[in-house]
């Protein structure tokens, strides 16, 4: 019996360009990337490659590309790890702004901070066709907004949010901005110059990555504080052994072509991109926060 899979939105198969790009740095080119020997060099120049090719796509510098297990820990990073990273600097950025049509991932991280870290979090609601409204988003935030999170896309209704508008909002009070593009990678172009966000987060599986694998955009200067401990990787954001997966510059896809990025301790990273429509390819989620339940349950990230 022939099946016809029709709800690539939740999740895709993994490509076979892909499994085909990983399978060198599965079997022979496996090792750790943060190894000084001839082996682990050749890991982390296929996974410099790979953020190089991020970056490109994203329009962004590589050294702002922090590769993650996906999605979900991309959103608990950028909204759990930018609201306490403004506290640490200013102990009056208490408040977390947000939609009340956000992905679990998002909800539940900010959530956690009112529940176990004193945050006062705000869920601004939304026009009849699901927008959120940028004259509501400039009442809502205030002189101790530590983060803004409105997702690009939702998953559910497809409504596109005017990205730029809002970030121009939390830009003008100093209040950095994270967008959850998930949904959106492969379809809309991903530009963070022209969205001007603090932060966007991606997972591969969506188009046609492997599941576990993910990225988060974080703009330079943008305060952030780990929410795991141990290796001092990525940026110090995200910690674990860095292990490029696979990098491949010929694929189907364009000169670019996919990148499997970092597996470790806590999981790292897979990117595709597709040069031509300047767009990626993003993952799911997993991790443990230390100290901090990673949020996100309903739907595959």
């Amino acid at each position: 019996m022939t099946v016809l899979y029709l709800d690539s939105a939740a999740t895709t198969p993994v490509r076979r360009e892909v499994l085909e790009a990983m399978w060198p740095y599965l079997t022979q080119e496996f090792g750790n990337a943060s190894s000084h020997h001839e082996a682990g060099r050749r890991a982390l120049a296929g996974l410099d490659r790979a953020r190089g090719t991020v970056a490109q796509v994203l329009n962004c510098r590589p050294a702002e590309v922090v590769f993650t297990s996906g999605g979900t820990e991309a959103d608990n990073l950028a909204v759990k790890g930018i609201a306490l990273g403004r506290r640490d600097r200013d102990p009056a950025r208490t408040h977390v702004v947000t939609s009340a049509v956000e992905h679990h991932a998002v909800l539940d991280s900010a959530r956690d901070l009112a529940r176990w870290d004193g945050f006062d979090v705000t869920e601004l609601g939304v026009s009849a066709e699901g927008f959120v409204d940028p004259a509501a988003l400039e009442r809502a935030v205030r002189p101790g907004t530590a983060v803004v999170s409105v997702m690009h896309a939702n998953n559910e209704t497809g409504t596109v949010q005017a990205i730029a508008d809002l970030a121009a909002v939390a830009r003008a009070r100093d209040v950095p901005f994270h967008t959850d593009a998930v949904q959106t990678a492969g379809s809309l172009e991903l530009d963070v110059q022209a969205l001007d966000v603090a932060a966007l987060s991606l997972a591969g599986h969506k188009i046609g990555g492997p599941k576990g694998v993910g990225v988060l955009f974080l703009r330079r200067g943008t305060p952030l504080r780990p929410l795991l401990s141990g290796g001092g990787h990525e940026r110090g954001g995200e910690e674990g052994e860095q292990e490029g997966q696979a990098a491949h510059e010929k694929t189907p896809w364009g000169k670019h072509g996919v990148w499997y990025g970092r597996r470790g301790k806590s999981g790292r990273g897979w990117w595709a991109s597709t040069p031509g429509r300047r767009s990626v390819t993003p993952p799911p989620r997993a991790a443990a926060g230390c100290g901090l339940r990673v949020g996100g349950g309903a739907g595959s990230r």
